[in-house]
């Protein structure tokens, strides 16, 4: 398959899961924080590769999902990679603001380590 990115042969295994569902993770290509992970299916991962933007399906809205389309947090994508198994992507994006739907830059913005800490 075409992709314009490096090998042209690599494709996500979509048929690996009931849902063919891929998890991606997504990082800022400056900072390289983990912005956030979401899923891809066969129509948002070819609408990622063609416009360089990021795409996902959201499984509670069951519709594909244009990161950015309404807040104007969009991402722009510089790589993508996928794992030794073909069956989850690395995106490296550009950021237009924050990832999280809650305005923090990542979803990753809770310690699970430091919140048992507190209530040990």
């Amino acid at each position: 398959m075409k992709n314009g990115w490096g090998d042209r042969t690599l494709k996500p295994d979509f048929a690996k899961y009931p849902d063919n569902l891929v998890p991606t993770i997504v990082v800022d290509s400056q900072t390289n924080q983990v912005l956030m992970m979401a899923y891809v299916n066969e129509e948002s991962y070819q609408r990622s590769l063609k416009t360089r933007q990021t795409w996902f399906w959201s499984r509670s809205r069951q519709e594909l999902w244009h990161k950015g389309e309404t807040s104007g947090n969009t991402q722009e994508i510089v790589s993508m990679a996928i794992d030794c198994d073909e069956d989850t992507l690395l995106m490296r994006v550009i950021p237009a603001g924050p990832a999280c739907h809650t305005g923090h830059t990542s979803c990753f913005y809770r310690n699970v380590l430091e919140e048992e800490k507190d209530n040990g």
